[in-house]
């Protein structure tokens, strides 16, 4: 457990620097409190006694850059709409669905790789270039915390700018070069869109879909995917192992705009509290691991985590 550490830090300046927040893209961001001097100096205590930093982030760190998420109250994708993600058996199986997501990807993909790192992911690389993260995963595919430099870093749900062929396992193919095969197999096919979803998804009629021609793979004409866990997939258990293990040397957890809702990260939260490791959750609204943190501040984490110092 963590000991306890004098506070090298004023009052005076953990309630001045609440106000020195800059405006952010808020469209997808639900509403929140702005921390108070208190919560900034109970996470910065929190982060200064840790010294072999686990990191978990979820979709509410990129809601900043833009991109919307799915459980966010009021502005999520189930708050907005009825339209669910599609299940991994209905895109290996129904070639209509097959040929629909992929039709919405390549209408998606030029908005959704265009997103930029927020002042959050910049915080988390100048952490890691500093030395205090000992690991950090993320549920994201994004790939903004790598745009902003982490490398400590794994993606527990893969990353949307990588395929791979279902069939074959080929993944010599960057997600640039797949839009340049689609635009190539459908010269005179467009669609547009005024919505950006999750995962580079965004919505179609039947009618907008016309003939478009789904991608094949080039090395065996099988199916390709984002190189993305679906919703009904598993996770890599490779990658949970060498997690777990990183887990079991770390000395702390901090969670960062998830709501730990499923599995695949709630796990290290529970494995969290069979090794006793001090948790600090920062996500706007309830999380699934509420009850099992140290502290939990419930604010959006641009507005607290680029202010804390590492020392």
């Amino acid at each position: 457990m963590m000991k306890h550490i004098q506070r090298t830090f004023s009052k005076r300046f953990f309630s001045s620097i609440v106000t020195q927040i800059s405006p952010i893209n808020e469209e997808y961001v639900p509403p929140y409190q702005k921390p108070s001097g208190d919560d900034i100096e109970k996470l910065q205590e929190f982060l200064s006694c840790s010294k072999r930093l686990f990191i978990i982030t979820g979709a509410g760190i990129s809601t900043e850059s833009g991109i919307p998420d799915y459980r966010s109250e009021g502005v999520g994708l189930y708050a907005r709409t009825t339209n669910r993600p599609m299940m991994y058996q209905e895109f290996l199986t129904n070639p209509k669905r097959y040929r629909m997501y992929w039709a919405r990807n390549y209408i998606g993909w030029p908005t959704f790789s265009a997103f930029e790192p927020n002042k959050t992911h910049k915080t988390f690389a100048k952490w890691e270039a500093q030395g205090k993260v000992f690991w950090h995963v993320t549920q994201n595919v994004d790939s903004l915390l790598t745009k902003a430099g982490c490398e400590l870093l794994s993606e527990l749900h893969g990353c949307s700018a990588r395929v791979v062929c279902v069939d074959c396992g080929y993944k010599g193919m960057t997600r640039e070069q797949l839009q340049e095969m689609i635009s190539k197999e459908n010269p005179v096919w467009t669609a547009h869109s005024n919505t950006i979803n999750p995962d580079a998804d965004v919505y179609l009629t039947e009618e907008q879909l016309g003939d478009f021609k789904p991608p094949r793979c080039p090395q065996c004409s099988g199916r390709i995917k984002p190189d993305v866990t679906f919703f009904g997939d598993n996770v890599d258990r490779r990658l949970v192992n060498f997690l777990q293990e990183q887990l079991k040397k770390s000395d702390s957890i901090l969670v960062a705009g998830s709501s730990l809702e499923v599995m695949s990260s709630y796990r290290f939260i529970l494995a969290s509290q069979k090794l006793q490791l001090p948790i600090a959750i920062v996500n706007i609204g309830r999380t699934r691991g509420d009850q099992a943190a140290q502290l939990k501040i419930s604010t959006r984490c641009g507005s607290i985590l680029p202010f804390l110092r590492i020392n």
